[in-house]
This record gives structure tokens, sequence and C-alpha cells, in this order.
């Protein structure tokens, strides 16, 4: 999808091509904020992304009849991860999230918020859990604050939001920082 799902209505999206949706995302990222943040690993190869946003950017969100706007703040959104095979299951998602909760912060954000999966048995498919896992937003400071009538995967689907303190400078939003916690991984925008 080139990261392009949750920025476009259904139908535009349907009509859309990976192609036009590579430009767009292209275009996005050499713009003057980027579409959201890479983790590479210590040989400087991306092994996982995160969008993020404000939630105006994702027309998709926006517009939804499934996912309920819950107040008129200017809340930011985290839509999607992905983590690359070799590299899933050493926490790659939790330190692309801390990421993202910094970026939003630093950048004025007054809350950010997403739209877990939260599964009702023990396990769901990697494909099905690209919004983040319910019990990861939880142990990064989000809390639940709506259901929705969207359905991933078998599992439904929550609003988490998390409030974010006033920005005080860049310290926390991943540039530079190692959010791997191997000594050279880090997360850029």
């Amino acid at each position: 999808c080139w990261c392009m799902y949750w920025r476009l209505r259904g139908r535009d999206f349907q009509l859309t091509s990976a192609k036009a949706n590579r430009r767009s995302l292209r275009a996005s990222a050499e713009g003057e904020r980027p579409p959201g943040l890479v983790a590479l690993d210590s040989e400087g190869r991306a092994v996982g992304w995160v969008a993020v946003a404000p939630r105006k950017d994702y027309e998709r969100t926006e517009l939804s009849r499934l996912i309920p706007r819950i107040d008129d703040r200017p809340a930011w959104s985290v839509v999607c991860f992905v983590v690359s095979r070799r590299a899933r299951g050493q926490g790659i998602a939790k330190a692309l999230l801390d990421a993202a909760v910094g970026y939003a912060a630093a950048a004025g954000a007054p809350a950010l918020e997403a739209y877990p999966v939260a599964p009702v048995h023990a396990r769901i498919r990697s494909n099905a859990a690209y919004t983040g896992t319910l019990s990861m937003f939880a142990a990064a400071g989000f809390e639940k604050v709506a259901d929705t009538q969207s359905v991933t995967g078998g599992a439904p689907r929550v609003v988490v939001r998390r409030d974010l303190a006033p920005p005080t400078g860049n310290a926390g939003t991943g540039v530079g920082s190692d959010p791997l916690g191997n000594g050279s991984g880090e997360c850029l925008p």
C-alpha cells in the first residue's frame, strides 16, 4: 500500500495504483513533515516503520463511520507498523512507538491516538496486527478511550489515546537516540 491506505478515503484507495502511492509517499517524505519514522539496524538497514502524523492527515480515519472521533482536539495518530520478518521479536515495534510518542510531543501534538487490535485470543496473525496491539499501547502509557466497529483478522479494534506533555526540544524524539537498545540502532524521521 506504500502507507497510503490511511491517507486516502476508501474509494480513492481502490482507484489508485502502487506506482501512484509510491509517488505520493515520496512527495510526503520530501515535504515539511515526514509521514513516519524508520528503525535502522546496526548496519543501517531499515528494519521497521511507523506511520505517525496529525489525525487530519489520515482521510480514511477522519471520514470513518467505524472508528469514532473522540473529541475536537487536534490529536495525532499512529496508524500502522511494519517490522521486517528477520527483525521481529526484538522490540522494534515498541521502539518505534516510543519514538513516535517523542516525535509527536516534540512537534507540539496535544495527544496521540491509535487504533490497535484487541485480540480475543492469546495470539493474532502478524498481518492482522499492523495497527499494533492494545497490550503494546497500554504498556506505553496509552488508555483505551473507545470501542470501534472495526474488526481486523477477527479481532476488534479500539481507540487508545495518550496525552502528551508540552514539547521540551528534541529530547525523546528518537532522532539520534538508541530506541533499539543495541548501541547502534536508531529511529529516524
